[in-house]
């Protein structure tokens, strides 16, 4: 019996690997008729500086995540989709992405990328795939390279 999936949810960050799960959930959703969320979580950590929290630096990610966010979903909606939602949450994208988005949302499918960050943020930060797959209550799919 094959799984049907109504609410997908895909993990987008400019990174090769985002841009190559956002095109598997793509083929996903189409033959699921499913909705499709793009989102992206920013972690605050990563605009405090030495005593200093740089709102300007926030903003102009922030601004820039919409937009990558924005050109995604009418990509998705070019390919056929018609149902494509966008999603910028703020906090651990690990948690967010594993437990956090998919229960408020009541995703049923998770799809990202292998890894989007550097070998030595996944040595020091860890595998936010990694930890999808490990505390993820929905199905994942890592799309490799």
């Amino acid at each position: 019996m094959e799984q049907k999936y109504s609410r997908i949810l895909v993990g987008m960050d400019g990174s090769a690997e985002s841009l190559k799960a956002f095109d598997e959930a793509v083929r996903v959703a189409k033959r699921n008729d499913a909705e499709l969320i793009l989102a992206n979580v920013i972690e605050k950590r990563s605009f405090l500086a030495v005593n200093t929290y740089d709102t300007i630096a926030e903003e102009q990610h922030e601004n820039g995540t919409k937009l990558l966010l924005q050109q995604f979903a009418k990509e998705a909606l070019d390919e056929g989709l018609t149902n494509v939602r966008t999603l910028l949450e703020y906090g651990s994208p690990k948690v967010a992405m594993a437990t956090k988005i998919p229960k408020q949302e009541n995703v049923d499918l998770i799809v990202i990328g292998a890894t989007g960050v550097s070998y030595i943020e996944r040595v020091v930060v860890g595998s936010v795939a990694s930890y999808i797959v490990n505390h993820a209550t929905c199905n994942t799919l890592i799309v490799r390279k």
